[in-house]
């Protein structure tokens, strides 16, 4: 089973671009966050980074409504990637594929419209939707 769920906050607005092919592809960025005390009484954090990428209507959607500041829950898959730099060298990126994105709270971010539900989630036609291949992802 490849599951993946995160809380966290946006660290800059989504990016949206187009496949060759059409489709709407946003990724942006979740910090999570850990905080406990050490031994020693001192208080520690450790904050990781997510990217994430979504797909068709739920892309739209997360460029639209959500910004920079904003707290989400996304559930998605994780997905290793590779593809040559622009010096042709191979490189790596590790990122969650989103199947669902609930936005929390206030809009942290500029004033927008909120969406009519708190969830947004991919269309039905989308839902089963199969992530077009590598070489078809802008970035």
């Amino acid at each position: 089973m490849n599951q993946a769920v995160i809380c966290g906050f946006l660290g800059a607005d989504p990016e949206l671009k187009h496949t060759t092919g059409g489709a709407a592809v946003a990724t942006f960025n979740v910090a999570t966050s850990e905080s406990w005390t050490d031994k020693s009484g001192e208080k520690k954090e450790e904050t990781d980074w997510h990217r994430v990428v979504v797909w068709d209507k739920l892309a739209e959607n997360c460029s639209k409504y959500l910004a920079k500041g904003r707290q989400v829950l996304v559930t998605g898959r994780i997905r290793t990637r590779s593809y040559d730099d622009k010096d042709g060298v191979k490189r790596y990126v590790t990122e969650i594929v989103a199947r669902n994105v609930q936005f929390i709270g206030a809009n942290q971010g500029q004033n927008r419209v909120p969406p009519p539900s708190d969830e947004v989630r991919p269309a039905a036609s989308s839902a089963h939707h199969s992530s077009p291949a590598s070489s078809d992802i802008p970035f």
